[in-house]
C-alpha cells in the first residue's frame, strides 16, 4: 500500500507543509528529547515526553511528503507512514508501537509500570527517528527544511 492509498481510505488527508511548520515540529521533538531528562520526571512521564518527540518527527516527515493523519487511529497511522516516509526499518516502527500501546496503558489505565530501561530506549529511539527524519528531509524535501 502507498500513502496515497491510505488518502483514498481516509487514513491521510493531503496537507502542504510550510518550512516553518516543520521546523516547529522537529523543535518541539528537540525540546521533548530535552526535556523528557529533566532530573525528578517519573519514568512514566519521562517516556511519555520521549514517545512526543517521536510523534512530532513523524509528523514532520509526513507533512513534507504531503499528507497528515486523520483523527482516527492518528498515532498508529504516522507510526506506520514512517515505512513509506523515511523508508524506516520494521524493528523500528515495531519498537514504536510496542511504546506506542504502553503509553496508552499507562496514560489511560495504570501508572508506574515504566522501567528507567524502557526510557532509555525510547529516549533513543525518539533521537534515532529525529536523526534519521532530519537526514531524510535534507535528501528528499531541503525546501521546507530551514537549518
Amino acid at each position: 500500500m502507498t500513502l496515497r492509498d491510505w488518502l483514498r481510505h481516509g487514513w491521510l488527508i493531503e496537507h502542504r507543509a510550510s518550512p516553518q511548520e516543520i521546523a516547529g515540529l522537529l523543535g518541539i521533538a528537540d525540546r521533548d528529547l530535552s526535556d523528557c531528562q529533566t532530573p525528578g520526571l517519573s519514568p512514566d512521564w519521562q517516556l511519555n515526553i520521549a514517545y512526543n518527540a517521536a510523534l512530532q518527527a513523524a509528523t514532520a516527515a509526513l507533512a513534507a511528503a504531503g499528507y497528515r493523519a486523520g483523527r482516527e487511529s492518528h498515532h498508529y497511522h504516522l507510526i506506520q507512514s514512517l515505512a513509506h516516509t523515511i523508508a524506516a526499518d520494521a524493528n523500528l516502527i515495531a519498537q514504536l508501537d510496542r511504546f506506542r500501546k504502553k503509553r496508552n496503558i499507562i496514560g489511560y489505565e495504570r501508572a508506574g509500570m515504566v522501567s528507567d530501561q524502557e526510557v532509555a530506549e525510547m529516549l533513543a529511539l525518539a533521537q534515532r527517528l529525529t536523526r534519521e527524519v532530519r537526514e531524510w528531509l535534507r535528501a528528499n524535501y531541503p525546501d521546507v527544511l530551514q537549518e
